[in-house]
């Protein structure tokens, strides 16, 4: 049986080091790309650009969530969008996080 063919994606963690992991990722690193620990970037550490995903996210912003987006959605807002660090976004509630947005 032939092995299945995995696209691999690069993902640059906290302390700067560029990783390969295969896609899809497992629900505990989606849940760090979700909350902006780890950030995808190409093989050299550029920034990545998918041309598939909608042109907020192509222009480098990251589109607000709903109210009712689960946190860790909130969390990577925070992180992406108004620069937070990802411990001080995790660490704050999600109600937080919607002021924090509202106030920008």
């Amino acid at each position: 049986m032939a092995e299945e063919e995995r696209e691999l994606a690069h993902f640059r963690g906290e302390g700067g080091q560029v990783i390969g992991m295969d896609l899809p990722l497992d629900e505990t690193m989606q849940d760090k790309v979700t909350k902006g620990y780890l950030k995808r970037v190409n093989e050299d550490g550029s920034p990545f650009v998918d041309e598939s995903v909608s042109s907020d996210l192509t222009k480098g912003s990251s589109p607000r969530p709903a109210v009712n987006a689960p946190k860790a959605e909130w969390v990577g807002y925070a992180v992406n969008a108004l620069g937070m660090e990802p411990d001080d976004a995790e660490a704050a509630t999600k109600q937080d996080l919607i002021d924090l947005a509202n106030q920008q």
